[in-house]
């Protein structure tokens, strides 16, 4: 069984740290699972001001990462990267959980 903890990475927590920078109102990076996406799930981000009551809040390197109680289920052992490459710049969700994935990389199944 994976380990309950997500991990956020030093590449990630940078990434947050810089865009959140030039945020006027926004202090948090919000990731979560919804209904949908080519393989069933997919992942969302957005910048919010602050964590709501069922968030569980992780802290790294000045950064801040939320993700809501229901998203944990399906983000239990997950690993939060920042990845820049020749193909691109991207969070990318090493998710020990999903039985498959799209190409896309923000969608996948249990």
């Amino acid at each position: 069984m994976a380990d309950k903890d997500v991990t956020v990475t030093d590449a990630c927590a940078a990434r947050v740290s810089k865009i959140l920078a030039g945020e006027a109102d926004n202090r948090a990076f919000r990731i979560s699972v919804e209904g949908g996406g080519c393989s069933g799930f997919s992942y969302k981000f957005d910048l919010v001001p602050g964590p709501a009551d069922d968030d569980i809040v992780i802290e790294k390197n000045g950064a801040t990462v939320l993700i809501d109680s229901l998203s944990m289920v399906y983000l239990a052992g997950s690993e939060i990267d920042f990845v820049d490459d020749l193909i691109g710049q991207s969070f990318q969700i090493r998710n020990p959980n999903a039985v498959a994935s799209c190409g896309c990389g923000t969608s996948f199944s249990i």
